[in-house]
C-alpha cells in the first residue's frame, strides 16, 4: 500500500509487453518518476484534448522539450565517462 501524505492507497500489479514499458520509460521527466505518474499524464492530455486539443498540444510539446533535453545531458554524460 502507497501512503501519499496522509493519505493511503492500494497498489496492484499490470503485467505489460516489455514494448510498451519501453515507451512508457521513454516519457519520463525524470528518473525517479513512477509508471503511475506517467500513466497519470497521459490520461489527463487524453482528458484535455477532448475539451481543449490546444492546451493538450502544448503539454505534449513540454513533456517532449524536457525529454529531449534530459535524453542529451544522459548522452553527453555517458559520453564523457567514456573518453576516461
Amino acid at each position: 500500500m502507497a501512503n501519499l501524505g496522509n493519505k493511503s492507497f492500494k497498489t496492484t500489479t499490470i503485467k505489460i509487453y516489455r514494448e510498451t514499458k519501453s515507451r512508457l520509460d521513454r516519457l519520463k521527466e525524470y528518473n525517479r518518476e513512477s509508471y503511475d505518474d506517467i500513466l497519470r499524464k497521459i490520461f489527463f492530455i487524453l482528458n484535455v484534448s477532448k475539451k481543449n486539443p490546444e492546451k493538450a498540444r502544448r503539454a505534449l510539446i513540454k513533456i517532449d522539450k524536457v525529454v529531449k533535453t534530459k535524453q542529451k545531458y544522459t548522452e553527453r554524460y555517458s559520453y564523457n565517462l567514456e573518453k576516461e
